[in-house]
């Protein structure tokens, strides 16, 4: 080969490369050295767990030096959250976590956000696995599911009407957790309790109280209300403890420490359960920046260290992998002093 062919040859392999980078960064829009963009989508304003959320995946992302963006629709819906994804792949962002409002109706905007090279993860209410990398749970969803029912086993004798007052009918935590109540109801010590209604209150406060005063008034012999969902929870104390029906009609589910530490002594609510919203968003934000500066895929076995929080596995659930934050969380009277500052 000739000096010349030998330059030729070299200056296209340069080209090639500096294309190749090129498209790269043109997918998100970040040059080598440039801090990374990773944005969140909660399912609506106005809901403390995912404010609290969105505190802990702002820290994760910006102790490493990088940015955080939280987006959050004005109403609980898969449409107002498809806008905002369109909006964050016109910033040419990073990486996208979502707490979805819908587990497949986002598909076609999160497959178009990965396809222009913008990680994606979902946290909280996942995302089936063709729309994202790695989902990030906040517990086993059949231990969350079949905790409270054997909570309110405990609370009415094992005798009685239960109703499950619920986010919105599509919400895939919801529904997954749902699912493992009613196979837990199948068992014989349940033979004497019967679930009457689920209701959905769709994360609205006021929309969540009309429900359980329509549980009350349907089901006038209905001995407790299970909420899995912190607005639920909180807004079917207040109608409770309005009411007087402390040791009459139980509560339980999942609740922030802060808004059910007063239902909870009055005895509305004897215990209820839930996991660290702030330690959810940071597990997610480490996770994200993990995916963003490729020490992760989202791959089964794959191993990175969610900063304060440790090391951590993806594991596969399903057909998807899944980072598992923990175990459910028990509140009652003897703790939630300790716990109704923190969140």
């Amino acid at each position: 080969m000739t000096r010349k062919r030998v330059v030729l040859a070299i200056v296209s392999i340069f080209l090639i490369a500096a294309l190749l980078t090129g498209c790269a960064t043109q997918s998100t829009g970040r040059k080598p050295g440039e801090k990374m963009k990773l944005a969140l989508i909660v399912k609506s304003t106005g809901n403390p767990f995912m404010e609290k959320m969105a505190d802990g995946f702002k820290e994760a992302v910006e102790e490493t030096g990088n940015e955080a963006i939280v987006r959050a629709p004005d109403q609980p819906t898969a449409e107002l959250q498809i806008q905002i994804i369109e909006e964050l792949i016109a910033q040419k962002v990073d990486v996208i976590a979502i707490s979805a409002n819908d587990p497949d109706a986002l598909q076609n905007a999160l497959k178009k956000a990965m396809d222009q090279g913008i990680k994606v993860l979902s946290l909280d209410s996942a995302v089936n696995p063709q729309s994202r990398m790695v989902h990030v749970e906040q517990a086993d969803p059949e231990r969350v599911g079949r905790v409270q029912i054997q909570a309110a086993y405990e609370m009415i004798g094992g005798k009685g009407q239960i109703a499950v007052l619920s986010a919105t009918s599509q919400a895939t935590n919801q529904n997954t957790w749902i699912e493992w109540m009613k196979e837990e109801l199948k068992d014989e010590k349940y033979k004497d309790m019967e679930l009457v209604k689920i209701a959905y209150g769709d994360d609205i406060r006021d929309k969540s109280v009309s429900e359980t005063e329509g549980l009350l008034k349907t089901y006038p012999d209905l001995k407790c209300i299970i909420a899995p969902t912190t607005v639920g929870i909180a807004a079917a104390g207040k109608v409770l403890t309005d009411k007087g029906l402390a040791g009459k009609v139980f509560l339980t589910g999942l609740g922030l420490p802060s808004e059910m530490a007063e239902y909870i002594k009055n005895g509305v609510c004897p215990w209820m359960y839930l996991w660290n919203p702030i330690d959810l968003g940071y597990l997610a934000g480490a996770a994200g920046v993990a995916l963003g500066n490729g020490t992760i895929t989202g791959k089964a076995g794959e191993k990175f260290t969610g900063g304060k929080l440790g090391e951590r596995e993806i594991i596969t659930v399903g057909e998807g992998t899944v980072i598992m934050l923990g175990d459910p969380f028990k509140f009652d009277a003897n703790n939630i002093d300790e716990w109704k500052d923190v969140y």
